[in-house]
């Protein structure tokens, strides 16, 4: 059996390599296992390289399981980057590319745009995205004109006028950071959460504010980093907060809990992500069943809709079952959260073990809600390339299908 490399010695074996990922991000066994649809003494036996390393798809998983944007950190062999083989590029990636990148120092002879006609254009977007059909290539469409005509405003405006602009401006930035995510774009997605906080900090708005940290909290969730400083920037978003102002400041203050909730689930700390949850739910009954933030969408639905992340993240698999069999995802008002989330419920039921058939039948649906929810998510494309490769004769055949549309090796 292998052993640890020594101290301030590099790791020299695969197995070796993964414990290092692993302890570097600060997850346990049991959280890595299950977010990989393994078990916790599967890892063991990884790490103490008493198994090898796997075939191409679980290991393309277990990289993004561990934030490793390099094969070769856990391979030792030449350079392999994950997002050739997991993350595929939308077609108008350099157009939205350059919109965020371009900077217009020219004088303009024309009037900006007033702040409530960049409002009303800004939610028309919104309801692009939430809406059937290929949201990302909509949105993309005109993603690039609505944020050069709300940074030319928010440059030509003064007062109260560009503070309102500056609330639609960090919506810009947040839509521009759902059209990246999943994409071989990170750089960019850091970028865009960067700029959505600084502009709701120019407008000086409690609830841009709001909003903006739960869309970093996303990104700082995904790149790994410290979930101290992730739970601290949501709790003082938080106290920003009033919610005696109404419903708004309500839904804006649970959906930081719930980004609390999340970021202590994917390290394993139960207690803190149920403390967390709970405030959120309580946000959520507070307002009632019929009640969805207008883009955020913070409602009864989505709270319990993301337990099943929560509970699949903590390697709870039968309470994250139980949490899908609970909710009607019909009533969410956006096509793509109901995709997302249609996609979470398939990772759960694969983290149980439970038949392959379960997880291409959800796989399958939530590519019927928004094809390019699924095209676009990791879970979705990993997950099908390996049941297209090595999946039970009973649901190879639906496996490549699904494989082919969204764009994966078969």
């Amino acid at each position: 059996m292998a052993h640890d490399a020594g101290n301030g010695s590099p790791p020299r074996t695969f197995g070796q390599r993964v414990r290092r990922a692993r302890e570097r991000k600060g997850k346990t066994r049991p959280v890595l296992a299950g977010l990989v649809g393994r078990s916790a003494a599967w890892v063991k036996a990884i790490e103490t390289d008493r198994l090898g390393m796997p075939r191409l798809p679980l290991l393309l998983r277990l990289a993004e399981a561990l934030g490793v944007d390099d094969l070769a950190s856990l391979t030792g062999d030449e350079r392999l980057a994950v997002a050739a083989y997991t993350k595929a590029a939308h077609p108008s990636l350099l157009r939205v590319t350059a919109a965020l990148t371009d900077y217009d120092l020219l004088a303009h002879d024309e009037e900006p745009a007033p702040a409530a006609a960049l409002a009303t254009r800004v939610q028309q977007t919104w309801q692009l995205w939430h809406g059937f059909g290929d949201h990302r290539t909509r949105v993309a469409d005109v993603l690039p004109g609505l944020l050069a005509d709300l940074k030319y405003a928010a440059r030509a405006h003064q007062g109260a006028e560009r503070r309102r602009v500056q609330v639609s401006l960090a919506q810009g930035y947040h839509l521009a950071q759902l059209y990246l995510s999943f994409q071989p774009a990170p750089e960019l997605v850091m970028l865009t959460g960067d700029r959505s906080m600084s502009a709701a900090q120019d407008a000086d708005s409690p609830r841009a504010i709001a909003a903006s940290a739960w869309y970093l909290n996303h990104v700082f969730r995904d790149a790994g980093e410290r979930n101290e400083a992730r739970v601290e920037l949501a709790m003082t978003s938080v106290r920003l907060l009033d919610p005696d102002r109404g419903c708004e400041d309500i839904a804006l203050g649970g959906l930081l809990h719930l980004a609390a909730a999340l970021s202590y689930a994917k390290i394993g700390q139960q207690g803190n992500a149920e403390r967390h949850w709970d405030r959120a739910d309580q946000a959520a009954s507070r307002l009632g069943d019929g009640y969805a933030h207008p883009w955020l969408l913070f409602g009864r639905t989505m709270v319990d809709a993301y337990a099943i992340t929560l509970h699949t993240d903590l390697v709870r698999s039968g309470a994250a079952v139980d949490a899908a069999t609970h909710i009607d995802l019909g009533t969410m008002p956006s096509a793509t959260r109901r995709s997302f989330h249609t996609i979470e419920t398939a990772r759960a039921y694969s983290l149980q073990g439970e038949s392959s058939v379960a997880v291409v039948h959800l796989l399958k649906r939530a590519y019927a809600i928004s094809p390019e929810t699924a095209r676009f998510n990791l879970f979705a494309r990993g997950a099908v390339a390996e049941l297209a490769e090595s999946g039970s004769a009973i649901i190879r055949d639906d496996a490549r299908d699904l494989a082919r549309q969204l764009g994966v090796a078969a």
